[in-house]
């Protein structure tokens, strides 16, 4: 495949959106936590180490958001890419999105004061890692080449 081709097709990602296993992890939680309860103690202060660790997370994600729609290229895993973003949070990590998505289930988790969430995420992260960043990455390598060795040997996956 020439890399005029690779530049029209995206990566070979599972078609459903990232933020949906998170969101399940969440979920399923929840639904947990109503059959078996598993409380995070510690609270009020769980509580509020929850509410920092979401809003950090989910800010960490939105500047991996904003740093994509300024770089006009896209967040859908299975679109063309037009630049390899390697600025902002994407010096700290190669997924910021995903990251901070993690990062924002684990305070959710505590806010809500169950451990089921926490407990799912592994699961979480082995399908996004699988399904989602291994299909980008090798796209991301047949697109970009050494440009994309590079970073990847620079910066790291997650954190």
């Amino acid at each position: 495949m020439t890399r005029d081709s690779l530049a029209e097709r995206g990566a070979r990602v599972v078609f459903i959106p990232p933020p949906l296993y998170y969101a399940a992890a969440l979920a399923g939680g929840a639904l947990l936590d109503q059959v078996i309860a598993l409380p995070v103690g510690g609270r009020p202060a769980t509580a509020i180490i929850g509410g920092v660790a979401a809003a950090l997370g989910l800010a960490f994600t939105f500047s991996g958001v904003a740093a994509v729609i300024r770089h006009r290229t896209t967040i859908v895993p299975h679109r063309p890419v037009a630049h390899l973003i390697t600025t902002g949070v994407y010096r700290l990590s190669r997924n910021p999105m995903y990251t901070g998505l993690a990062v924002a289930v684990t305070g959710c988790a505590l806010l809500m004061g169950t451990w089921w969430p926490i407990l799912l995420l592994p699961v979480t992260l082995v399908l996004i890692t699988f399904l989602v960043i291994r299909p980008e990455e090798r796209y991301l390598t047949a697109r970009f080449d050494r440009e994309y060795l590079d970073y990847r040997t620079a910066v790291r996956r997650w954190i």
